[in-house]
């Protein structure tokens, strides 16, 4: 089976979230299951920064979006030694320090910078002579392609191609002002309440939803909120038409990346055999961040997030006082809404020996952040998957997390299913009461040697692995293609 694999962002080439990770693993997973695969991503200016083989294709081209020609061309190299990955250049467009934005905020080109992207995608498709039975694209980024194969664009190369669509976040939709639709050289039937029209707007991730084959998100609970006025962000309406159509399936987690019997950033690799070390990876990291060695025998509770409201910032900030106030200490890592930031380093300040704030994405902290924790702390108000509660769950580090998207079918609350099931502490209620009480439940277990090292066993036994999750999309890719072909027979 050939498929093509398209993402905006793709590990270790260019990241800003979760989807470079998802991006940056899969494709090596369904290549072991037997895929014929390749991978497209723009390429960025960060990425030319880096010492990447980047060989040249021997193919320029050049494409008008409305009264503007941009030049494009292609790259090429391995991703892990293993998969093809193809990068559309264009320095007008892709040149920037950032992927999707600066200090001001979003591009303002974006939609052009995007649109671009996928028309290259087909155009580079056509000139490798690569014909994908399965074209599956990632986020709003790639949403127009589904419709430029709907609409019979680059005719007769596609006929036979399915396109999967992946929504990884809702809440990011591709919305752009009416008259970028013109540059998207799409039929103007397409700009209704059928198409990409949205709210007088145009957006490329409803364009994606209703004109891919198949459409899946990143966690079961999650493909069922997104069909809720709740979570839905104003898309759940066309995405319960698509219902039959929509799969959740649970991203995985790189363990040759995470797990503590071979983290070359930990202060001291450990097993379930030898759990005991993981207090030198606790001692190392108080030592780190600089507080207090008397929190070497309290609960040390930890956060690696994006600062911004979905993450639950406001429910931390309200509650931090009481959790310090049960013994604990905290450490947060990360960065984002610039309240947010400012609100932590003030916290942090008030608490210098039991709080640290490092504001910042540093990969080394958080590898030890999370063998050194007692507990880590996810109270999202929405989450998608979530992977730093599969990562927590490896390292022994408790998972304390509401109950919602990924969080809830990945953590089995242990209140209320006890030690056989149990892997972590949940709450329903977006409040900083229930947050606080599930914190203290699991403080409250935390004095119990016995049971608590039970439950850390229990959580470094679960298995997220991207062998599983690969072989669900090896299933929806099969049908995906058997039922486009009967229905185009």
């Amino acid at each position: 089976m050939k498929v093509l694999y398209v993402s905006s962002e793709v590990v270790p080439f260019a990241k800003t979230g979760g989807l470079a990770d998802v991006a940056g693993v899969l494709p090596l997973h369904m290549q072991q299951c037997g895929c014929d695969i390749r991978v497209v991503t723009p390429l960025y200016k960060s990425t030319q920064q880096q010492s990447f083989a980047l060989e040249p294709v021997c193919l320029e081209f050049e494409l008008q979006l409305g009264p503007k020609t941009y030049a494009g061309g292609f790259f090429k190299s391995l991703l892990k030694q293993a998969v093809p990955i193809y990068f559309v250049q264009c320095g007008e467009l892709y040149g920037r320090d950032g992927l999707y934005g600066d200090e001001d905020g979003d591009y303002s080109d974006n939609a052009e910078r995007f649109i671009f992207f996928c028309r290259a995608v087909l155009y580079l498709c056509r000139h490798i002579d690569f014909v994908p039975d399965i074209i599956h694209c990632n986020d709003w980024q790639t949403g127009l392609i589904p419709a430029y194969i709907n609409a019979g664009i680059e005719t007769g190369c596609f006929d036979s191609s399915a396109a999967v669509f992946t929504i990884h976040n809702i809440a990011y939709q591709g919305l752009f002002d009416r008259d970028k639709f013109e540059l998207t050289g799409l039929p103007q039937s397409l700009y209704d309440i059928r198409g990409l029209e949205y709210w007088g707007q145009m957006s490329m991730l409803k364009a994606g939803i209703i004109f891919s084959s198949t459409v899946t998100t990143v966690s079961r609970k999650y493909a069922q909120e997104i069909l809720t006025p709740e979570s839905g962000c104003g898309l759940e309406g066309v995405l319960q038409d698509r219902s039959r159509d929509l799969y959740g399936v649970l991203n995985g987690v790189d363990y040759d990346e995470w797990s503590p019997e071979t983290d070359k950033l930990i202060a001291s690799r450990y097993t379930p055999l030898t759990l005991h070390l993981k207090k030198q990876c606790k001692q190392d990291l108080l030592m780190q961040c600089g507080l207090s060695d008397a929190l070497l025998q309290a609960p040390l509770i930890g956060s690696i997030s994006r600062l911004v409201d979905q993450k639950g910032f406001d429910l931390i900030a309200a509650a931090l006082d009481t959790l310090l106030g049960l013994g604990a200490g905290y450490i947060l890592l990360g960065s984002g809404d610039p309240a947010y930031e400012r609100l932590f380093k003030k916290l942090a300040s008030r608490h210098k020996n039991r709080m640290s704030f490092c504001c910042a994405y540093n990969n080394q902290l958080a590898h030890k952040i999370e063998a050194g924790c007692d507990i880590f702390l996810m109270p999202s108000r929405y989450e998608p998957c979530g992977l730093n509660q599969i990562y927590s769950l490896k390292y022994g580090t408790v998972p304390v997390v509401r109950a919602t998207g990924g969080l809830d079918d990945t953590i089995i609350d242990y209140t209320a299913h006890g030690p056989v099931t149990g892997n972590g502490f949940k709450f329903e209620e977006y409040t900083a009461e229930a947050l606080v009480s599930a914190v203290q439940h699991a403080v409250t277990l935390y004095k119990d040697a016995s049971s608590w090292r039970q439950l850390m066993l229990k959580g470094m036994s679960c298995n997220f692995s991207w062998a599983l999750s690969a072989a669900d999309y090896f299933y929806l890719y099969t049908i995906t293609r058997d039922r486009f072909a009967l229905q185009h027979q």
